[in-house]
Protein backbone atom coordinates (compact mmCIF):
# COMPACT_ATOMS: atom_id res chain seq x y z
CA UNK A 1 0.00 0.00 0.00
CA UNK A 2 1.23 3.51 -0.83
CA UNK A 3 2.11 5.81 2.05
CA UNK A 4 0.17 9.01 1.37
CA UNK A 5 1.91 11.03 4.07
CA UNK A 6 2.97 14.47 2.77
CA UNK A 7 1.20 13.95 -0.56
CA UNK A 8 -0.77 16.94 -1.86
CA UNK A 9 -4.43 16.50 -2.76
CA UNK A 10 -6.95 18.88 -4.32
CA UNK A 11 -10.52 18.02 -3.30
CA UNK A 12 -13.44 19.77 -4.98
CA UNK A 13 -16.81 19.93 -3.28
CA UNK A 14 -14.91 19.86 0.01
CA UNK A 15 -17.40 21.99 1.93
CA UNK A 16 -19.83 19.12 2.54
CA UNK A 17 -20.73 15.50 1.91
CA UNK A 18 -18.30 13.18 0.17
CA UNK A 19 -15.70 15.90 -0.41
CA UNK A 20 -15.63 16.88 3.25
CA UNK A 21 -15.41 13.26 4.42
CA UNK A 22 -12.59 12.59 1.95
CA UNK A 23 -10.67 15.66 3.09
CA UNK A 24 -10.89 14.58 6.73
CA UNK A 25 -9.81 11.02 5.96
CA UNK A 26 -6.85 12.07 3.80
CA UNK A 27 -5.74 14.75 6.26
CA UNK A 28 -5.74 12.15 9.03
CA UNK A 29 -3.34 10.11 6.87
CA UNK A 30 -0.94 13.04 6.60
CA UNK A 31 -2.03 14.30 3.19
CA UNK A 32 -1.78 18.06 2.61
CA UNK A 33 -5.34 18.78 1.52
CA UNK A 34 -6.45 21.67 -0.66
CA UNK A 35 -10.12 22.39 -0.01
CA UNK A 36 -12.05 23.69 -3.01
CA UNK A 37 -15.65 24.89 -3.08
CA UNK A 38 -17.65 28.04 -3.66
CA UNK A 39 -18.63 28.16 0.03
CA UNK A 40 -15.76 29.92 1.77
CA UNK A 41 -17.21 29.84 5.30
CA UNK A 42 -17.59 26.07 5.27
CA UNK A 43 -14.08 25.67 3.87
CA UNK A 44 -12.64 27.80 6.65
CA UNK A 45 -14.47 25.76 9.28
CA UNK A 46 -13.11 22.54 7.79
CA UNK A 47 -9.55 23.82 7.44
CA UNK A 48 -9.64 25.02 11.07
CA UNK A 49 -10.81 21.58 12.16
CA UNK A 50 -8.01 19.86 10.24
CA UNK A 51 -5.40 22.25 11.66
CA UNK A 52 -6.71 21.66 15.19
CA UNK A 53 -5.88 17.95 14.85
CA UNK A 54 -2.39 18.55 13.49
CA UNK A 55 -3.16 18.27 9.79
CA UNK A 56 -2.38 20.58 6.88
CA UNK A 57 -5.18 22.20 4.92
CA UNK A 58 -5.46 25.14 2.55
CA UNK A 59 -8.87 26.54 1.61
CA UNK A 60 -9.13 28.02 -1.88
CA UNK A 61 -12.69 29.18 -2.67
CA UNK A 62 -13.17 28.45 -6.36
CA UNK A 63 -16.04 28.20 -8.82
CA UNK A 64 -15.04 25.12 -10.80
CA UNK A 65 -17.44 26.07 -13.62
CA UNK A 66 -15.06 28.95 -14.40
CA UNK A 67 -12.01 27.46 -16.12
CA UNK A 68 -9.91 30.56 -15.39
CA UNK A 69 -10.61 30.27 -11.67
CA UNK A 70 -9.62 26.60 -11.86
CA UNK A 71 -6.31 27.47 -13.54
CA UNK A 72 -5.58 30.09 -10.88
CA UNK A 73 -6.41 27.62 -8.11
CA UNK A 74 -4.08 24.98 -9.56
CA UNK A 75 -1.24 27.48 -9.94
CA UNK A 76 -1.76 28.59 -6.32
CA UNK A 77 -1.38 24.97 -5.19
CA UNK A 78 1.80 24.57 -7.24
CA UNK A 79 3.24 27.79 -5.86
CA UNK A 80 2.65 26.59 -2.30
CA UNK A 81 3.42 22.86 -2.47
CA UNK A 82 5.40 22.43 -5.69
CA UNK A 83 3.41 19.42 -6.89
CA UNK A 84 -0.06 17.87 -7.08
CA UNK A 85 -0.29 14.18 -6.28
CA UNK A 86 -4.05 13.67 -6.04
CA UNK A 87 -7.15 15.27 -7.51
CA UNK A 88 -10.55 14.22 -6.17
CA UNK A 89 -13.46 15.69 -8.14
CA UNK A 90 -16.44 15.32 -5.83
CA UNK A 91 -18.35 18.56 -6.43
CA UNK A 92 -21.84 17.86 -7.73
CA UNK A 93 -25.46 18.87 -8.07
CA UNK A 94 -28.63 16.83 -8.63
CA UNK A 95 -31.91 17.55 -10.38
CA UNK A 96 -34.97 15.41 -9.76
CA UNK A 97 -37.75 16.24 -12.21
CA UNK A 98 -39.46 14.74 -15.25
CA UNK A 99 -37.76 15.98 -18.40
CA UNK A 100 -40.85 17.88 -19.59
CA UNK A 101 -41.11 19.72 -16.26
CA UNK A 102 -37.44 20.36 -15.61
CA UNK A 103 -35.78 23.76 -15.50
CA UNK A 104 -33.40 24.30 -18.41
CA UNK A 105 -31.43 26.72 -16.25
CA UNK A 106 -30.99 24.00 -13.61
CA UNK A 107 -29.85 21.58 -16.33
CA UNK A 108 -27.21 24.07 -17.45
CA UNK A 109 -25.93 24.55 -13.90
CA UNK A 110 -25.89 20.81 -13.28
CA UNK A 111 -23.91 20.01 -16.45
CA UNK A 112 -21.50 22.86 -15.71
CA UNK A 113 -20.72 21.58 -12.21
CA UNK A 114 -20.95 17.80 -12.61
CA UNK A 115 -19.34 17.40 -16.02
CA UNK A 116 -17.59 20.55 -17.19
CA UNK A 117 -16.27 21.38 -13.72
CA UNK A 118 -14.74 17.91 -13.50
CA UNK A 119 -13.28 18.28 -16.98
CA UNK A 120 -11.83 21.74 -16.24
CA UNK A 121 -10.07 20.46 -13.12
CA UNK A 122 -8.65 17.46 -14.97
CA UNK A 123 -7.56 19.68 -17.85
CA UNK A 124 -5.61 21.91 -15.45
CA UNK A 125 -4.09 19.16 -13.30
CA UNK A 126 -3.30 16.40 -15.83
CA UNK A 127 -0.31 18.20 -17.47
CA UNK A 128 1.22 18.73 -14.01
CA UNK A 129 0.90 15.03 -13.23
CA UNK A 130 2.24 14.04 -16.64
CA UNK A 131 5.34 16.14 -16.03
CA UNK A 132 5.75 14.53 -12.60
CA UNK A 133 5.27 11.08 -14.21
CA UNK A 134 2.96 10.28 -11.31
CA UNK A 135 -0.40 11.27 -9.89
CA UNK A 136 -3.92 10.02 -9.29
CA UNK A 137 -7.22 11.52 -10.42
CA UNK A 138 -10.44 10.30 -8.79
CA UNK A 139 -13.73 11.39 -10.35
CA UNK A 140 -16.86 10.81 -8.31
CA UNK A 141 -19.68 9.68 -10.58
CA UNK A 142 -22.74 7.71 -9.45
CA UNK A 143 -24.77 4.57 -9.99
CA UNK A 144 -26.81 7.04 -12.05
CA UNK A 145 -23.86 7.08 -14.43
CA UNK A 146 -24.47 3.41 -15.20
CA UNK A 147 -28.25 2.96 -14.87
CA UNK A 148 -30.73 5.54 -16.16
CA UNK A 149 -33.93 6.26 -14.24
CA UNK A 150 -37.02 8.30 -15.01
CA UNK A 151 -36.99 11.64 -13.26
CA UNK A 152 -33.22 12.17 -13.18
CA UNK A 153 -32.42 12.40 -16.90
CA UNK A 154 -30.05 15.36 -16.67
CA UNK A 155 -28.24 13.90 -13.68
CA UNK A 156 -27.94 10.60 -15.58
CA UNK A 157 -26.51 12.42 -18.59
CA UNK A 158 -23.94 14.30 -16.52
CA UNK A 159 -22.75 11.23 -14.64
CA UNK A 160 -22.60 9.03 -17.75
CA UNK A 161 -20.44 11.79 -19.17
CA UNK A 162 -18.13 11.68 -16.15
CA UNK A 163 -17.69 7.93 -16.59
CA UNK A 164 -16.92 8.19 -20.31
CA UNK A 165 -14.56 11.12 -19.82
CA UNK A 166 -12.73 9.32 -17.01
CA UNK A 167 -12.10 6.19 -19.09
CA UNK A 168 -10.83 8.19 -22.06
CA UNK A 169 -8.59 10.19 -19.72
CA UNK A 170 -7.24 7.00 -18.16
CA UNK A 171 -6.22 5.71 -21.58
CA UNK A 172 -4.53 9.00 -22.41
CA UNK A 173 -2.53 9.22 -19.17
CA UNK A 174 -1.69 5.62 -18.27
CA UNK A 175 1.67 5.55 -20.12
CA UNK A 176 2.88 8.55 -18.12
CA UNK A 177 2.28 6.85 -14.77
CA UNK A 178 -0.87 8.81 -13.97
CA UNK A 179 -3.81 6.80 -12.64
CA UNK A 180 -7.50 7.59 -13.09
CA UNK A 181 -10.34 6.11 -11.05
CA UNK A 182 -14.08 6.67 -11.27
CA UNK A 183 -16.09 6.02 -8.09
CA UNK A 184 -19.80 5.33 -8.52
CA UNK A 185 -21.79 5.35 -5.28
CA UNK A 186 -25.45 4.55 -4.94
CA UNK A 187 -27.69 6.44 -2.54
CA UNK A 188 -25.58 8.52 -0.14
CA UNK A 189 -26.86 10.50 2.81
CA UNK A 190 -25.57 13.95 1.83
CA UNK A 191 -26.90 17.54 1.74
CA UNK A 192 -27.19 17.17 -2.06
CA UNK A 193 -30.90 16.37 -1.87
CA UNK A 194 -31.66 19.36 0.35
CA UNK A 195 -31.41 21.59 -2.72
CA UNK A 196 -34.53 20.04 -4.28
CA UNK A 197 -37.22 22.70 -3.93
CA UNK A 198 -40.26 20.84 -5.27
CA UNK A 199 -42.45 19.27 -2.60
CA UNK A 200 -43.50 16.51 -4.99
CA UNK A 201 -39.88 15.69 -5.72
CA UNK A 202 -39.01 15.68 -2.03
CA UNK A 203 -41.81 13.15 -1.53
CA UNK A 204 -40.41 11.03 -4.35
CA UNK A 205 -36.94 11.14 -2.79
CA UNK A 206 -38.43 10.12 0.56
CA UNK A 207 -40.07 7.10 -1.10
CA UNK A 208 -36.78 6.11 -2.73
CA UNK A 209 -35.02 6.38 0.59
CA UNK A 210 -37.64 4.26 2.29
CA UNK A 211 -37.28 1.56 -0.34
CA UNK A 212 -33.49 1.47 0.02
CA UNK A 213 -33.29 1.44 3.80
CA UNK A 214 -29.99 2.52 5.33
CA UNK A 215 -28.05 4.67 2.83
CA UNK A 216 -24.32 4.95 2.36
CA UNK A 217 -22.57 7.60 4.43
CA UNK A 218 -20.08 10.05 2.91
CA UNK A 219 -17.41 8.28 4.96
CA UNK A 220 -18.16 5.04 3.10
CA UNK A 221 -17.43 6.70 -0.23
CA UNK A 222 -14.33 8.36 1.21
CA UNK A 223 -13.16 4.89 2.22
CA UNK A 224 -13.57 3.67 -1.36
CA UNK A 225 -11.55 6.64 -2.61
CA UNK A 226 -8.87 5.86 -0.01
CA UNK A 227 -8.76 2.25 -1.21
CA UNK A 228 -8.04 3.31 -4.79
CA UNK A 229 -5.46 5.90 -3.78
CA UNK A 230 -3.54 3.58 -1.49
CA UNK A 231 -2.87 0.82 -4.02
CA UNK A 232 0.69 0.24 -5.23
CA UNK A 233 1.72 2.37 -8.20
CA UNK A 234 1.47 -0.65 -10.50
CA UNK A 235 -2.27 -0.98 -9.68
CA UNK A 236 -4.88 1.33 -11.16
CA UNK A 237 -8.34 0.62 -9.77
CA UNK A 238 -10.33 1.83 -12.77
CA UNK A 239 -13.84 1.76 -11.26
CA UNK A 240 -15.43 1.31 -7.86
CA UNK A 241 -19.21 0.73 -7.80
CA UNK A 242 -20.80 0.66 -4.34
CA UNK A 243 -24.42 0.64 -3.26
CA UNK A 244 -26.29 0.48 0.02
CA UNK A 245 -26.98 -3.15 0.78
CA UNK A 246 -30.72 -2.62 0.31
CA UNK A 247 -30.51 -0.72 -3.00
CA UNK A 248 -31.71 -2.76 -5.99
CA UNK A 249 -30.88 -0.45 -8.93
Amino acid sequence: MINLNQKTAIITGASSGIGRATALLLAEAGVQVVLVSRRSEQLKELSDRIFSTGGTAVAIPTDITDCQQVQIMVQTVLDKFGRIDILVNSAGLIDVAPTTEASVERWQELIQVNLLGTMYCCHAVAPVMQEQQQGHIVNVSSVAGRTASAGVSAYNASKWGVGAFSEALRQELCKSGVRVTVVEPGWVETPLYDEIASGAMQERIARWQEGIGEPLLPEDVAGAIWFALSQPQRVNVNEILLRPTGQVN
